[in-house]
């Protein structure tokens, strides 16, 4: 989900457009299903209780999961975002969701094949010499698929779901219309409902075309090679010519993923090290490169043979203009070096975060009561929904809407904490002798940041 301009005409070329009857008739389907599983819920709430028993939060995640499935591939994206947000749903309704990042059901191989040989001109038997119709992953846009190139080179075939853009352009249009509706209300407007929608639009329109994954791939990775580390993560190669906007082939990678933390050890790997790079390569391509792996959940991580990262999906990434990372270079300084919260106020308010500011001390008071976890907790027992609940608990007071790239960071910063209580839950991130080091690398350029504002100004 790369943000773009949403005066850019060519934004959402992906979608069609929507007419009136099409929207009025997937708004009475929608409402159909959603009916269906309440009534599910409330027949299985009957029976509990003729059991003896209260329904439980599992038994409502699992009827929410079942009602996103039914309700189509729209739906089911947006239940990958709530697998992919750890703090900021429950847990259990988090876990839930997994099931909808790779194991949704796959499309009729039919017409798989079909679209297959509409993108590449021949079928899969003549351009590979075997091609398993069987996918290993299933989610909502696409499916992936194993093969072997004539040369015997192995590779994975990521085919997009057959009339995908037709079924979801009617639910973003009913999206767009709730979100309006919501931000009639103080919590709408402060998680700015409406923005929220158009970036999980702009994704789907930036994942419909999947050349635009390969080149971002490419891009990301040369941002880090060159760096310190760009030798502890990868990304698959991605072979150009059996690529088209519905069809992406890339070399296969055996490895495992991050958070199957038995194997991972027996493997040998080193979990402080994994969620060490892990950690400075997000921090290094956010604050030096400027794009970032905007999904990191655990089917998008994986550890090789060798122990590097590998890194799949770059369907929603986000980007740093250089302003913003000089920005935020000093908001990291303030608040985990200088522990100046003035000062972080000022930088949250350079941002555009904050639309009623109020007192500058007064804020700086709630941004150091919501900060003070994260230098005074152990990871393995902090909370990250309580933290979530502060952080909203100030946002209402100062009428803040955070930058929905910074709070996309944000998001990945969570789930590299989610694999350090897995991997190396004793490991604290700062007091590590090579954290401690790029983030004193952080601080100078601030300072250099600094200077040249003062001479500039002077």
């Amino acid at each position: 989900m790369t943000t773009q301009n949403h005066d850019d005409p060519d934004l959402r070329l992906s979608l069609p457009r929507v007419s009136p009857l099409a929207e009025i008739t997937r708004f009475g389907t929608a409402t159909a299903h959603a009916a269906a599983g309440v009534g599910r819920f409330v027949l299985h709430t009957i029976g509990d209780a003729l059991h003896g028993q209260a329904p439980t939060g599992q038994r409502v995640a699992h009827e929410v999961r079942t009602t996103f499935e039914h309700l189509g591939p729209t739906y089911v994206k947006l239940g990958q975002l709530i697998a992919s947000s750890p703090g900021v749903f429950t847990e259990t309704l988090s876990t839930e969701f997994e099931s909808l990042l790779d194991r949704v059901p796959p499309a009729d191989p039919g017409e798989i094949r079909r679209l297959f040989i509409e993108e590449l001109g021949r079928p899969p038997e003549e351009v590979f010499t075997s091609f398993d119709t069987q996918p290993i992953a299933s989610a909502s846009i696409a499916q992936v698929h194993t093969a072997t190139l004539h040369d015997g080179e192995e590779v994975v075939v990521k085919i997009q779901r057959p009339g995908i853009t037709t079924r979801l352009a009617p639910d973003v249009a009913l999206l767009e219309r709730f979100a309006g509706l919501a931000e009639i209300s103080e919590y709408g407007r402060m998680l700015s409902a409406r923005h929220v929608v158009e970036d999980f639009a702009d994704g789907l329109s930036a994942e419909l075309d999947f050349r635009n994954e390969a080149a971002t791939m490419r891009e990301w990775y040369e941002c880090l090679r060159p760096g310190p580390f760009g030798d502890r993560i990868r990304v698959p190669t991605v072979y150009d010519e059996l690529t088209t906007s519905r069809v992406l082939t890339m070399e296969r990678i055996y490895a495992i993923r991050i958070d199957d933390a038995e194997a991972v050890r027996a493997a040998g790997h080193d979990g402080v090290a994994l969620c060490r790079n892990l950690l400075l390569s997000l921090l290094e391509s956010a604050f030096h490169g400027g794009l970032f792996h905007g999904d990191l959940h655990a089917g998008n991580v994986l550890v090789d043979a060798e122990g590097k990262l590998v890194l799949l999906d770059f369907g929603i990434v986000g980007r740093f203009t250089k302003r913003t990372r000089r920005i935020l270079r000093q908001l990291v300084v303030d608040l985990i070096v200088r522990g100046d919260h003035e000062s972080a106020g000022r930088a949250i308010f350079l941002l555009g975060a904050v639309h009623r500011p109020g007192s500058t001390a007064k804020g700086a008071e709630d941004i150091k009561k919501v900060t003070a976890p994260l230098s005074s907790a152990d990871l393995a027992s902090m909370s990250y929904t309580d933290l979530g609940r502060q952080l909203a608990a100030v946002a209402k007071a100062h009428d803040a809407r955070l930058p929905r790239e910074l709070v996309l960071v944000g998001k990945q910063l969570l789930y590299v904490e989610k694999y350090m209580k897995l991997l190396a839950p004793r490991w604290k991130a700062m007091s590590d002798r090579e954290i401690y080091g790029y983030m004193a690398g952080i601080l100078k350029e601030a300072e250099r940041d600094r200077r040249s504002e003062r001479t500039r100004s002077g």
